[in-house]
Formats: C-alpha cells, structure tokens, sequence
C-alpha cells in the first residue's frame, strides 16, 4: 500500500435530518461524530482484528476551523489524514468538503489506550509501519 493511501481515510456523508440544528445547519457535534467515525475507520482498515479489540482511542483534542455550513441532503466528504504518531499519541487533520467547497479543517490530537487497563499505550513498530511506512524498521 503506497504511503499516502496507509495514511488517509476518506468516505461520504449525506446529511440527514437528524444532523440540523435549529439554525438550519449541520450542528458543530456533528463535524465531531464525522471525524471521530473517519479516524476509527481509518484504524479498523489498516491493523488486524485482534489488535483493534486490544486497543481504544480517545479524542484529547479536537481544533475545528468552520468555513461554511453544511444543510440537509448535502453530500459531503470526510478526508483524515494521519500526520504523526508521538508515543501513544496520533496527530490527524480532517477536511470536511462539499465539493470544491471546504466546509471545515479539524486537526486532532487522539490517545492509544490499552483495551484492558485503560493507560495510554504505544503502538508497536510493526502497527505504526502500517499507518506510516516510513517508520517501519529497516534491516541492514
């Protein structure tokens, strides 16, 4: 898998009903549930079943850049790109498009977890390689 591809997620999202708030948008929650969808997908995509269940994400910080509304029967994109991995720590940014229209830019800090304790947790080498390639061990 070309590096690019190991480190983004994108799919579609049509808005419904649901997801309008009072002021006839898309409610801010919403662009969360989208990104936090995107980044566990991402992460369901890439590693093996059994290390998906030893594992859990939590969002530390979420940094959103709202640039135009979304209504309802939009259809939308959600693009996550994993920028880093520090530690037990994973650096994403999210566009949320409508078209050529970026609708909002999150970047976000998430927390690798131990499934069973609770305490952040690093990923191993052979995981990491799979959302970044260029971080896989090399052999001499």
């Amino acid at each position: 898998m070309p590096q690019e591809a190991a480190q983004t997620y994108e799919y579609g999202v049509d808005v419904a009903a649901d997801d309008i708030d009072e002021m006839g948008h898309v409610n801010n929650a919403v662009y969360l549930k989208w990104v936090q969808v995107a980044v566990l997908r991402h992460w369901h995509r890439l590693v093996p079943k059994e290390v998906v269940a030893a594992h859990l994400w939590v969002a530390l910080k979420h940094e959103i850049c709202y640039r135009h509304p979304a209504f309802l029967h939009d259809h939308v994109i959600v693009k996550v790109v994993l920028e880093k991995l520090l530690g037990a720590r994973a650096f994403y940014k999210t566009m949320i498009n409508r078209g050529d229209d970026i609708l909002a830019e999150v970047e976000s800090c998430w927390c690798c977890l131990d499934a069973v304790t609770k305490k952040p947790v690093r990923l191993a080498r052979d995981i990491v390689a799979r959302f970044l390639p260029s971080e896989a061990p090399r052999h001499c």
